[in-house]
């Protein structure tokens, strides 16, 4: 997965809108941009971290020639990435010596019309920035998918799609440092090196990372196991540290690996904990070919999805069980199992209640499944019953639509804020808006955020819904998809008691 990179001042320069001019450097134009510094200092360095673009008028520039070359020499040293001069302010063109400075001491020297603010500029950067972020997570979040569905495959497959994703090798060891797979092949060579900090980290008496260099590669060694127990280690290397994606991969990586190697309880279905709330949150592809030998494990189709209170888990080793898949997801106690054995009904004997059960699905339709059990679930623990099957609740508009079918036309609907790196201030701020029916006081209010933050938040919705949030016809489909998604994303959509959670500021409200 390579990692997130800023824009280029190439990229920048190749913006129409802006009619920016290159006086000099273009042999710098791959030059990465981190931000855009607007100064009128004759030495903004010590404001500087590296990497900016600098935009200046020139207005306290002095006319000597050499105050131009130390002025370059400067920015230089600081590691800028260019230099913007703004043409029509205090100069009406870039002045020759700041020209000539550029050109022989190697600065990119960019000429700003009047007619374009400074602003314009910060805007374009922040937006480039913005969406090499969005698509650093969108491969991020690309790359956890397929190592969870590799997790379906075993502890070396998991290995195997973490090492083509990293710019380097990874080693999957076992407790006393000998190696048991890796990625590639040859990588097993480098084990030996690596066993004496291995014994160390085992030797410990809490579990412990290590940071090494080894031939010229950066190594990191970290421990596989549960509540203390280290059943294994994991080793990655490369000639470059780890940016922040592939760091978050590789703790992903090493979470299934973990529970891959800690066995799920005697007499349940051996399926740990991650790859279960995958299936259920629709992380993984069951009709996909990879997946193929997974569906031999699983219980027959159709599966009833049954939950109860977290505090049932023990009853995983019933042997009434032993066809099901069993664990705690979202603290709810959760079974999957074939629907002619009932174990909606199992469960609800076995524990008095109360029990919540989803319609009978296929294995592919088990997010949906998985939130009607949850709706099910709640109107039993509020009127105090053992069971309530899904097909009790009330029927209605959104009766009618809580099918699979329902809840796919719902993410579609939905899917520009779900995709969002913002998604839980939008979702929430979106189903306030509507609950208050447009009333702007009352659903701040109701989030505990400023007003003036619904606001921008509710006009960063509508540039990314497709639809006009005037028409009321758009506006009943959002919220039926809203309600319908509730349980899914129950921190967006839960409806906050004044201040929540959701008040907190996020990036949206410092956008």
């Amino acid at each position: 997965m390579p990692p997130t990179v800023p824009p280029t001042l190439g990229a920048i320069l190749r913006t129409p809108r802006l009619r920016l001019r290159l006086l000099s450097g273009d042999g710098h134009l791959d030059n990465t941009v981190r931000w855009v510094a607007v100064s009128e200092l004759t030495d903004p360095t010590p404001y500087l971290e590296g990497g900016e673009l600098v935009l200046t008028t020139g207005v306290r520039w002095p006319q000597e020639d050499d105050t131009a070359h130390d002025y370059v020499r400067r920015l230089l040293d600081r590691g800028v990435a260019g230099l913007g001069f703004g043409c029509g302010v205090a100069h009406e063109e870039v002045p020759e010596a700041l020209v000539d400075a550029a050109a022989r001491l190697g600065l990119p020297l960019i000429a700003v019309p009047r007619e374009t603010p400074f602003i314009a500029v910060g805007k374009e950067v922040s937006r480039l920035l913005a969406k090499d972020e969005y698509e650093g997570l969108s491969r991020a979040f690309d790359a956890q998918r397929q190592l969870t569905q590799a997790a379906l495959r075993g502890a070396e497959a998991v290995v195997d799609r973490l090492g083509a994703e990293l710019d380097g090798w990874v080693l999957l060891l076992a407790p006393d440092g000998a190696p048991r797979h890796a990625r590639p092949p040859d990588a097993v060579s480098r084990w030996a090196g690596l066993t004496a900090e291995v014994r160390r980290l085992g030797a410990a008496r809490q579990p412990a990372s290590a940071s090494l260099s080894q031939d010229g590669q950066t190594v990191s060694i970290q421990p596989l196991g549960v509540a203390g127990r280290i059943h294994g280690f994991i080793a990655v290397g490369g000639p470059r540290a780890l940016g922040a994606e592939e760091r978050m991969l590789v703790n992903g990586a090493i979470s299934l690996l973990s529970l891959e190697l800690e066995r799920s309880l005697p007499g349940a279905l051996e399926m740990h904990q991650g790859v279960l709330e995958a299936l259920l949150n629709g992380a993984v592809a069951i009709n996909d070919p990879g997946t193929a030998g997974l569906r031999s494990a699983l219980p027959r189709e159709p599966v009833t999805v049954a939950l109860t209170d977290r505090s049932a888990a023990p009853l995983s080793g019933d042997p009434r069980f032993h066809d099901c898949l069993t664990g705690v997801v979202d603290e709810c106690f959760v079974v999957v199992g074939g629907a002619g054995a009932d174990p909606a009904g199992v469960l609800a004997e076995l524990t008095g209640g109360p029990v919540g059960a989803g319609e009978p699905a296929g294995l592919d339709e088990l997010p949906a499944a998985r939130a009607q059990a949850a709706r099910a679930f709640d109107l039993a623990r509020s009127e105090e019953r053992a069971l309530v099957r899904h097909g009790d609740l009330p029927g209605g508009f959104l009766g009618l639509l809580d099918t699979p079918s329902g809840s796919r036309l719902a993410h579609g609907l939905l899917r520009p804020l779900l995709v969002h790196r913002s998604a839980i201030d939008l979702l929430a701020s979106l189903r306030a808006y509507l609950a208050a029916s447009g009333r702007w006081d009352a659903a701040a209010e109701a989030l505990g955020v400023h007003r003036h933050t619904l606001r921008y938040r509710l006009t960063r919705i509508r540039e990314l819904l497709p639809g006009d949030l005037n028409d009321p016809d758009y506006r009943a489909e959002l919220w039926l998809a809203l309600r319908m998604l509730e349980r899914e994303i129950p921190l967006a959509l839960k409806k906050p008691p004044g201040a929540t959670a959701l008040s907190k500021k996020s990036g949206l409200d410092n956008e």
